[in-house]
This record gives C-alpha cells, sequence and structure tokens, in this order.
C-alpha cells in the first residue's frame, strides 16, 4: 500500500519557483496581446484588479489547507464544508479547467512554432504533448526540476523586458513605432481608448492570465514542509503581480504603443523585435514556447494529481488510482493526455477560434473552483471559529473581501454573456456541470458499495 501514496519529492525551491511559474504562463505571453485590443492601456488595471482577487483567494486557500493535517487538496475542503456533492464537482470540474489549460497552452505551442517554420498549428502541439507525457511519466522530482528551470527562463525575459525598456525610456530611443516614451500610456487614446466597455471585455483573458496560481495549493500533498513553504509561497504573490505583470505591461506599452500590437501575437516578441537586435525577437518567441511548454507541464501534473486523488477516494475510476514504480499516476496522465490531445484538433479544425474558445471554457471553470474557495472559507470561520482563532495563517479582511470577490466572478459572468466572442462558451459550459450532477449519485452508489465489500 506504501506505493499509492504520492511521494514528497518536492523542495522549497521547487514550490517557490511552481508559484512562480503559476503567474507568468500563455495568458501574459500571448493572451495579454487581445487584452491589450479590448482595453488599451486600461488593461494594466484590470490585471491589478483580478490579481489582487486571486490573491486574497490564496490567502484563504492558505489558511484552510493549514487548518487541517489531512487536506490534500481544496476537494477535501469541499467536502468537509459543503458536502460531497460539491466535492465531486468541484474536483471534476479543476480537473476539467487543467485540461482546458493545456490545451490551450498546446495550441500556443503551434502558434509559436508558426513564428519560424511554416507549419500546421497541430504538428507542434502534438509534438509538444507527446514529449511532456514522457517527461512525467518518470518522477515528480523530475516536474519539480523541469519547473524551476522554466520559471527561471520567464522571470529573467521578463527582467531583460522591464530593464530594456527602462534603459530605453531614459535614452528616449526611437524604433519604428515611434519615440519610446511614458506618454505612449496615455496619448493614444487616453488611458480608457476603448471606454469601460472594451476595460471590462478585457476582464476574461485576464482571468485566464491568473489560472494556476493555485497549483502551490495542489502541490501540498508533495511538499516536505507545508506549514512553511505554502505561506511563504502565497505572500509573495502581490510582489510578483506587482512586478511581472504591471511592471511588465507599463514597459511593454511604453515602448510599444497599444495601437501597434495585434492580438493574434506574443507583445512579448513584439516589442523586442523593436529593440534594434536582428535576433531579439526569435529568442523572445523561444522564451514564450518554452513558457507554453512549462504550463503545458503543470497542466499535466495537476491533471494526473487531481484524476489520482478522485480515484483513491472513490470519486473516480480505481484503475486511475495505481501509482507505477516511480510513484507516478501513470494511468491518469495517460488518459489526462489522450484529452488534451483534442486541443490540437482544435487547433486543426479552427485555428483562429480554438485559444479564445479554450481560454474562455478555462476561465468559466476557474471562477467556479475560485468561488468555492472562497465559500468554503466562510464556511470554515462560521462553523470553525476555535481553529479560525488559533490559525497563523488567517486570511485578511474577511468576510468583507470574499463577498466583494464573489460580486467580481459574478460581473465577469455577466459580460461574458454580454460579449458575443465569449457567449457560445458560456452558454456551452453548464452542459459539464448538469453532467456532473447527473452522474454523482451514480458514483456516490458506487461509492457506497466499495465500503460495504470493504
Amino acid at each position: 500500500m506504501a506505493q499509492q501514496e504520492l511521494k514528497r519529492d518536492l523542495k522549497n525551491r521547487h514550490v517557490q519557483l511552481i508559484a512562480i511559474g503559476g503567474t507568468i504562463g500563455t495568458g501574459l505571453f500571448l493572451g495579454s496581446g487581445k487584452a491589450i485590443q479590448l482595453a488599451g492601456p486600461s488593461i494594466i488595471f484590470a490585471y491589478l484588479i483580478v490579481g489582487m482577487a486571486v490573491f486574497f483567494i490564496m490567502r484563504a486557500l492558505g489558511e484552510l489547507l493549514l487548518s487541517k493535517a489531512g487536506y490534500q487538496s481544496f476537494t477535501d475542503i469541499a467536502e468537509d464544508y459543503l458536502g460531497p456533492r460539491a466535492a465531486f464537482v468541484t474536483g471534476w470540474t479543476y480537473w476539467f479547467c487543467w485540461i482546458m489549460v493545456a490545451m490551450a497552452d498546446v495550441i500556443a505551442v503551434g502558434v509559436y512554432v508558426q513564428y519560424w517554420f511554416d507549419i500546421p498549428q497541430w504538428i507542434p502541439a502534438i509534438v509538444c504533448l507527446i514529449i511532456i507525457l514522457g517527461l512525467n511519466l518518470l518522477t515528480v522530482k523530475l516536474f519539480g526540476e523541469l519547473e524551476f528551470w522554466f520559471a527561471l527562463i520567464k522571470v529573467i525575459t521578463i527582467l531583460a523586458l522591464i530593464a530594456i525598456g527602462v534603459i530605453m525610456l531614459v535614452l528616449g530611443w526611437k524604433t519604428d513605432a515611434g519615440t519610446v516614451t511614458i506618454d505612449n500610456l496615455w496619448k493614444h487614446g487616453g488611458l480608457f481608448p476603448n471606454g469601460i466597455t472594451g476595460f471590462l471585455l478585457s476582464f476574461q483573458m485576464v482571468i485566464f492570465a491568473y489560472v494556476g496560481v493555485e497549483l502551490v495549493g495542489v502541490s501540498a500533498t508533495e511538499t516536505s514542509n507545508p506549514e512553511k513553504n505554502i505561506p511563504s509561497a502565497i505572500n509573495k504573490i502581490p510582489l510578483r503581480i506587482l512586478f511581472f505583470y504591471v511592471g511588465a505591461l507599463i514597459v511593454l506599452l511604453s515602448v510599444n504603443p497599444w495601437t501597434g500590437l495585434n492580438a493574434a501575437e506574443s507583445p512579448f516578441v513584439k516589442t523586442f523585435s523593436l529593440v534594434g537586435i536582428p535576433i531579439a525577437a526569435g529568442i523572445i518567441n523561444f522564451v514564450v514556447l518554452t513558457s507554453a511548454a512549462s504550463a503545458c507541464n503543470s497542466g499535466m501534473f495537476s491533471t494526473s494529481r487531481i484524476l489520482f486523488n478522485l480515484s483513491k477516494n472513490n470519486k473516480g475510476p480505481s484503475i486511475f488510482a495505481k501509482l507505477n514504480k516511480n510513484y507516478v499516476p501513470s494511468k491518469a496522465l495517460w488518459i489526462s493526455a489522450l484529452v488534451v490531445s483534442v486541443g490540437a484538433l482544435l487547433s486543426k479544425l479552427i485555428p483562429e477560434q480554438a485559444f479564445s474558445i479554450v481560454t474562455t471554457v478555462s476561465a468559466i471553470c476557474f471562477i467556479w473552483v475560485w468561488g468555492v474557495i472562497l465559500i468554503c472559507h466562510l464556511r470554515y470561520k462560521k462553523t470553525q471559529p476555535k481553529l479560525h482563532a488559533k490559525s497563523t495563517f488567517k486570511a485578511p479582511f474577511t468576510p468583507f473581501i470574499n463577498y466583494a470577490v464573489l460580486m467580481l466572478f459574478a460581473m465577469i459572468l455577466v459580460i461574458m454573456l454580454i460579449a458575443e466572442e465569449t457567449r457560445p462558451a458560456l452558454l456551452v459550459t453548464p452542459i459539464w456541470f448538469i453532467l456532473l450532477f447527473i452522474l454523482y449519485p451514480v458514483r456516490r452508489k458506487k461509492e457506497k458499495n466499495i465500503k460495504i465489500s470493504a
């Protein structure tokens, strides 16, 4: 039975870098181009607002995870505070969230490779998925090492972008897009060139940019010292948001006015092409390619661990609760990879719309999961006052901030319903939840039969 427990091979440096990797991904490197086209420079405020909301969600999750030693994920938390049905729906929805994220990332890989080679998007997407599957079938320690180095590449890239941008600002550098100046933030139609409507429409892509930040919570089962490592990772999120998102976007939009950016390409690649170094854009395209691969790697890791835990707790087929000799849930990895490959199929069938559809569905499902975390925290504070009182990692400004963030999410869902591009995905996504609610009694009956036979 020892082989049916996940091995705790992630170290503090792995968890810290996984947390950074969770806050820098395809949503920033590729999705920000579309968000900028919708909102203009006001996109900076959208990233700041959603970033702060995500931080408060993480503080609530951190307090909940550390309130009970037996918690392995927020699915366990949902079962305690909202019941087994909510745990079943939330657990499977979180698996589906990461399936969508991994799909978006393999689609992005195809887009980035087309920068160099005129080949169909789906080919590099499949190749990337096969490589990542192979690596994940080895050891959890290898996953940690991969994310460590992937995250370092991301950090160095954004540091380089900010440093070069600041130098260009100080020197008043002239590029094909004009003079690099802070005035570019407001002199092309103001901070809100597309009005409040454009600003609000950008929130869907901004939400997607932050998906994965809660991966530090999922990784809790594989850390050697969660009481120290989880609070450390969570408390650094605001600085990362200010620096990697807000700081990078201010530099991007100062170097290259928002009117000069294309929604279909990475603004990072476009900006570095203005530096004047011929190979700069190619280097950055390689970096954002590794970023997409990194996010897909995280997605494969998450989906397999979620499916393993769901099955281990009788919320999924028992076959996925088995580990290989490397303590990796190999069968859960294989089925997750098979479903993610649908992303490559979408990039073949509808290459122009694939990324937008997948990111919208992902954002909607993450709103559900994040909302469940906030509601569980409200229930925890109300029903477990003694646990809350002795907590060493209390979430701030509760319960007010919980309700405020839930209202923000409700507003974003209404915006998605109004927006023509996101409306179809919003209307289709409830089918997933309806399916889960229908399947729950069937799974519950099997779970009871398993307990009786045991």
